[in-house]
């Protein structure tokens, strides 16, 4: 069962921002990394479904933090389909991001009281997907759709909650683009959570890129 309610998942993203992404496959290093965003002021996490170890190690995450740190949000991402879906909501899950669209897996997490935020490229899918309920969105993949289409969508869309994912950097200039285009938060990964830092065991750098991108978050918002 998820340690946070879908109302709790929803503030938090709007109160923060930002939403580091990554996978590992190994746990002691996985720990290490979400560690160190914690560190850097981030609150709520996704870790993504690509490995063949993402479940097993998601779940062990989920216990150890729920002991630890049980004011971290932690969620699952890449999830395309209702059967997968299932499988880490039975682990804690306590939201789920997709890179698509899926009518039924967003039904899945309304019926299980998890929060899910579906990913949409077009207006004809965000308004399908607010129709059953969602309610942020996560637009993918914003290298493609960038700031300027941001503020298009949401010229005839107003309401919407648009969180971009892809094509965002981890500089001032890419944080104050997208916020001022009317995104309502960004997720982060490779650019925050560096391939080169996690080698090297440099998880201050992580650390460090965190607060960075909340503070320029923080002066935009």
């Amino acid at each position: 069962m998820a340690q946070h309610s879908r109302l709790e998942v929803f503030e938090r993203i709007l109160e923060t921002g930002l939403v580091p992404i990554f996978y590992h496959g190994d746990f002691e290093l996985a720990t290490s990394i979400i560690d160190a965003c914690i560190a850097g002021g981030a609150t709520i996490i996704e870790f993504t479904n690509r490995g063949e170890k993402a479940l097993e190690v998601f779940s062990q995450l989920k216990k150890h933090y729920a002991k630890t740190q049980p004011e971290l949000i932690l969620g699952i991402g890449t999830i395309t389909e209702a059967a997968t879906a299932a499988l880490f909501i039975a682990q804690g899950a306590d939201f789920l991001f997709s890179p698509s669209f899926n009518p039924e897996m967003i039904k899945l997490c309304n019926r299980r009281r998890v929060a899910s935020v579906p990913g949409c490229a077009t207006v004809s899918e965000i308004n399908a997907a607010e129709e059953l309920g969602a309610e942020i969105i996560k637009v993918f993949p914003g290298d493609v759709i960038r700031p300027e289409g941001i503020k298009a969508i949401l010229g005839p869309c107003p309401r919407s909650l648009l969180m971009p994912t892809g094509g965002v950097d981890a500089s001032q200039e890419s944080i104050h683009g997208w916020f001022k285009a009317g995104a309502c938060a960004v997720g982060l990964g490779s650019k925050l959570i560096k391939k080169e830092d996690i080698e090297a065991k440099n998880f201050a750098a992580i650390t460090e890129r965190c607060k960075q991108v909340l503070g320029w978050i923080k002066e935009v918002k």
